[in-house]
């Protein structure tokens, strides 16, 4: 019997680049509470958390019930600029590429991503690619990364083992996450935290573009 393969990808990082969308949501909602603005990159560096956890660590001396308050805050701040035009996710080169060979490799393909359900749905019909995952965990449904359970409920649904499934993502949180979840893990050069970091987290390679990440995961499950 055929063991199923199961590539789950991070969205946001790994399948678009939405760091300035991110970055001006937050830039928004601390402005509104009267809070000095950080830097960018301290805010990308948190992409993939669960926004309280994110918010917490931008914050640090802030309580649990003021992380709650700024992040009711942020979404609504990047709903809005979704409404409005604003938000711009484009996607990495090669993407869509990527995902039909590997559909036509015989792959299953799921999503992993610290987004609510609502907002990925809205960021990959947009660029018609929402059919090609059969299996879309989310912040509003799961614990978020680290914890395991996004990939272990992608698992579930497919009916992959933890031979066969690979997560792909763009930070050291997606591979704690897949290593916890006792699968492997893929890291993207292209996202928001480095290559080096990857590594060291535990990922077991490394693509420096999406036409390596084929070859890398094929290689892997032969």
């Amino acid at each position: 019997m055929t063991e199923l393969r199961l590539a789950v990808f991070d969205c946001d990082g790994t399948l678009v680049d939405s760091q300035h969308s991110i970055v001006q949501a937050m830039f928004m909602a601390l402005d509104s509470h009267g809070l000095d603005l950080p830097e960018a990159g301290h805010i990308t560096r948190m992409v993939g958390l669960p926004l309280e956890e994110a918010i917490s660590r931008l914050i640090p001396d802030a309580d649990a019930e003021f992380c709650a308050e700024l992040s009711e805050t942020y979404k609504s701040s990047f709903f809005k600029m979704r409404q409005d035009g604003m938000v711009e996710e484009p996607l990495f080169p090669g993407i869509i590429e990527t995902l039909e060979r590997l559909k036509q490799e015989g792959w299953l393909l799921g999503i992993a991503t610290g987004k609510a359900h609502r907002g990925l749905v809205a960021t990959l019909a947009k660029h018609d690619i929402l059919d090609q995952f059969i299996t879309c965990q989310t912040a509003d449904s799961a614990q978020g990364k680290p914890h395991p359970e996004m990939m272990l409920k992608a698992m579930a649904e497919t009916g992959a083992g933890t031979s066969g499934a690979i997560m792909i993502g763009d930070t050291t949180y997606d591979v704690e996450m897949a290593i916890s979840a006792g699968t492997r893990a893929v890291g993207v050069g292209w996202g928001y935290h480095e290559k080096s970091e990857l590594l060291e987290a535990g990922a077991h390679e490394v693509a420096d573009d999406a036409n390596e990440l084929v070859v890398t995961l094929t290689d892997m499950m032969t």
